[in-house]
């Protein structure tokens, strides 16, 4: 298996964040991870296909947003808010709450 990119919370691009934050799918799942705790992508009703729900989990996972974990053949979402707050202070509050 290759090894997944997660950026740098140094390399986050606010235009990849906003980009990835701006597809209806996409936010689901951000919402659905709002609480910060690790989640198997199963359990997340985003109202896409699978196949589809792989290509967004790249974007938001190659843009900083999430960090995605394979364990055998599940995989594990979580919310990098911690990363998204120091490099854009309270862009992700007023994107949650809109």
């Amino acid at each position: 298996m290759t090894a997944l990119l997660h950026p740098a919370r140094e390399q986050f691009q606010l235009e990849d964040v906003l980009a990835a934050l701006g597809h209806p799918v996409r936010m689901r799942i951000v919402r659905a991870l709002a609480s910060g705790e690790e989640t198997y992508c199963g359990a997340i009703d985003a109202g896409a296909p699978k196949s589809t729900l792989t290509h967004h989990w790249r974007v938001l996972r190659e843009s900083g947003v999430i960090r995605l974990r394979h364990e055998g053949r599940r995989n594990y979402l979580t919310l990098r808010g911690e990363d998204l707050e120091a490099r854009f202070p309270g862009l992700l509050a007023v994107v949650l709450g809109a």
